[in-house]
């Protein structure tokens, strides 16, 4: 069973998903975000994008670990989730390279 601050926070973050699905204006979005994150979580979101960027161009986990400084734990995470069947990692990624030739 879970506890009335998980219901909350799954309940908040349906709510975010919403709000970020509606916003249509790159710098409107931008604004929003750094109200809504600090700069270290904005700097972890960015690594998770670069991890992501780093195994699509066929770097090695231990090369992304040591340029980037990141753990081997995070990018094994990256590296599964770009991999899954009908990985929204990878669309978003495929779409980003499509949009950015």
């Amino acid at each position: 069973m879970q506890d009335n601050n998980t219901e909350i926070r799954n309940v908040s973050f349906e709510e975010l998903v919403d709000i970020f699905t509606e916003i249509n204006d790159r710098e409107f979005m931008k604004n929003f975000m750094e109200c809504l994150f600090t700069p270290a979580e904005r700097d972890d979101f960015a690594n998770r994008w670069i991890l992501v960027k780093e195994i699509d161009k066929g770097v090695t986990q231990r090369d992304i670990a040591k340029k980037y400084n990141m753990s081997l734990c995070k990018i094994t995470r990256g590296s599964k989730e770009l991999n899954k069947k009908d990985s929204a990692f990878r669309t978003v990624l495929e779409n980003y390279k499509e949009k950015n030739k």
